[in-house]
């Protein structure tokens, strides 16, 4: 059974059983129109570039209440997939998550047990984002779980069902296929708007030999499905797993980001009660109280969205890697790859994520330090008309910074220009 399982496959949540129509807020009606799918397709926040980040193991049982739920979204969450037991802590988490402005990523025993029951109950809560189906099944779970899904979409199609994938870690017999027979069997049997996968790739203060490979996968997975791919950072130390710094959540966020992410995921917000890992660190520790890890996650998440135009709703064009030695399933940048907009990018031998997205006429080279310890010296020579986005969201005329610059361990550069320019 997968570590997320071992810990939560216990603690599962009771569906909150509301009225039908739009739901009680905080003793008052509630708006209704929380759907998260739009004609067949995922767009959690309509007209807007907002990057969905998604809290795993969320605010517990005891400590549900508007107040925590604020303070979830101070830290740059705006989705939380809580684990509850009783019938009255799952209607004070959908209320409570909906006042404060979060909304709730389902789990519930009795939403396995009766969908054409419970699916009705909650479908017009504003507080809702959708169903949880399971986390890294395998293959004989498979058959279940796709007459699960199919239930839950026949009554609302207007919200998201979620499957979350194994690691390519796990091996071929493990799995009874190939990782990319996996991915595309799950999905295919499971119709999900999205789909999802787990790796935690740093270990020991090093990163895990196949971190990239699994993002190669993904990605190819999402373009040839036409569904977009969320992925995750860790943000709970355990075993050889280690209290994340904000360059090391920069390096995965950015990282998956770059090779198309639409949806980031943290496991955890709230430290799992349980000594069987030695979870320790969360951003909220288990008493409640903030760990200094809860900063650092409000830093990234603050970060991330003042970008947020780059990436969401962005088509990747190509992604490569460059230093001595690529990562495993990875393809090195070569100049034939350059847009005419680009003279030359060097980083002097060292590692680096290098991604061309496009979106609505405007080319966006994207520059992640491969590494989370060290600084990268990146050398670019640009042709005029090239902006550089800030990590503070701003533009400026590339040609007013020198040619080159130094980017801190796990961050990015990011630059833009018009396409129709470059054609």
């Amino acid at each position: 059974m997968s570590l997320k399982n071992n810990v939560l496959c216990s603690v599962v949540a009771t569906v909150a059983i509301l009225a039908a129509g739009c739901a009680s807020v905080g003793g008052n009606s509630a708006k209704c129109g929380s759907a998260t799918v739009h004609d067949g397709t995922l767009d959690i926040f309509p007209g807007e570039e907002t990057i969905p980040i998604l809290s795993w193991h969320c605010i517990t049982p005891a400590n549900i209440s508007v107040e925590h739920y604020k303070e979830l979204k101070e830290c740059g969450f705006n989705l939380s997939f809580p684990h509850i037991s009783r019938h009255e802590d799952a209607l004070k988490a959908l209320d409570c998550a909906a006042e404060a402005g979060v909304r709730v990523l389902l789990l519930s025993s009795d939403l396995h047990k009766e969908p054409e029951k419970v699916v009705p109950q909650v479908m017009n809560h504003p507080g809702l984002a959708g169903y949880h189906l399971r986390d890294e099944p395998l293959k004989d779970a498979i058959p279940g779980l796709k007459k699960l899904n199919d239930a839950i979409r026949r009554i609302d199609p207007n919200h998201f069902t979620y499957l979350n994938l194994l690691p390519s870690v796990v091996s071929p017999d493990a799995l009874g296929m190939s990782y990319p027979e996996y991915i595309d069997y799950c999905y295919r049997e499971v119709e999900c708007p999205l789909i999802s996968y787990d790796c935690y790739g740093i270990v020991n203060n090093t990163l895990r030999p196949t971190y990239y490979e699994n993002l190669e996968l993904f990605a190819a997975a999402s373009k040839k499905m036409g569904k977009p791919f969320w992925a995750f950072a860790l943000t709970t130390a355990h075993g050889p797993y280690p209290v994340p710094n904000a360059a090391q959540l920069k390096f995965q966020m950015y990282s998956n980001l770059a090779y198309g992410a639409q949806g980031l995921q943290y496991f955890t917000y709230w430290n799992p009660p349980t000594n069987r890992w030695d979870f320790h660190e969360a951003p909220i520790l288990e008493n409640g109280k903030r760990s200094s890890v809860y900063d650092v996650v409000r830093e990234v998440n603050a970060e991330l969205q003042k970008r947020n135009f780059v990436f969401m709703r962005s088509q990747v064009l190509w992604t490569r890697h460059t230093g001595a030695t690529l990562p495993i399933g990875t393809t090195r940048l070569e100049t034939t790859d350059f847009p005419a907009f680009l003279k030359k990018l060097d980083t002097h031998g060292k590692d680096a994520v290098v991604s061309l997205l496009e979106k609505n006429g405007t080319s966006y080279l994207v520059i992640v330090n491969g590494s989370f310890t060290e600084p990268l010296s990146l050398t670019t020579e640009f042709a005029p008309g090239v902006t550089r986005i800030s990590k503070y969201g701003t533009s400026v005329n590339a040609d007013e910074y020198a040619d080159t610059l130094t980017v801190p361990p796990g961050e990015c550069e990011v630059f833009a220009w018009n396409k129709q320019k470059e054609d």
